[in-house]
């Protein structure tokens, strides 16, 4: 009973160096996969969340949370509105396609919005066996990343990476020493106004649409 309450408390220490750090407190934060709205409810004024599961935007409702139920890999999703920020925590590893949520999501933000992904990544082989580490290869998940990977699959779809560390510690300095080991990234990321495909990609492009 002892580490499940360990764990909450530096999750919960982790979202607040998170939240601090790009004043998600103050700003209207569009927060996909929101659940019951867990982080949704510390988010600024004019926030909402998105949730596919029904029960979870009844809960959600209850506690004064504006929460829609839709399904973020549909592409005809839509809102009327922008946000400052987009919060997505234990998704990515989740869905069917990254690259097109990524690209959809530009969509969504007021100029000079924040991306933030919170995304389980994989361990250094010599911490694959230890339990605490192994949180990336649990059985929803579908695709896997490591820092690396997660920092270009996000370029790729137009974005540019400010941030790629753990948040574990507010300084930056000390979260740099446990970051290459960290079993958990979040990156923060800002669209690339001069983005575009190369021009090898467009031309598969074309092939898939024939």
């Amino acid at each position: 009973m002892v580490a499940p309450a360990r764990k909450s408390h530096m999750h919960e220490r982790t979202f607040s160096h998170v939240r601090s750090h790009f004043a998600l407190d103050k700003k209207a934060v569009l927060d996909i996969g929101s659940s019951e709205g867990h982080y949704l409810e510390r988010f600024g004024k004019g926030s909402m969340g998105v949730t596919i599961i029904p029960e979870h935007v009844t809960l959600a409702r209850q506690k004064g949370l504006n929460v829609i139920q839709g399904n973020i890999e549909d592409p005809a999703f839509t809102l009327p509105e922008k946000f400052d920020a987009i919060w997505a925590n234990n998704l990515l590893e989740h869905l069917h396609s990254p690259h097109l949520f990524l690209t959809h999501m530009r969509e969504f933000l007021n100029p000079g919005g924040v991306l933030i992904l919170g995304v389980p990544v994989l361990p250094p082989p010599f911490l694959q066996r230890l339990k605490k580490f192994r949180g990336a290869f649990a059985a929803s998940h579908i695709n896997f990343f490591t820092r690396r990977t997660l920092i270009e699959t996000a370029r790729a779809a137009g974005w540019i990476v400010a941030d790629a560390r753990s948040f574990h510690f507010a300084n930056r300095s000390i979260d740099s020493l446990i970051t290459a080991i960290a079993p958990h990234i979040y990156i923060a990321a800002r669209p690339d106004p001069s983005f575009a495909y190369a021009r090898k990609r467009l031309l598969s492009l074309q092939n898939y649409e024939q």
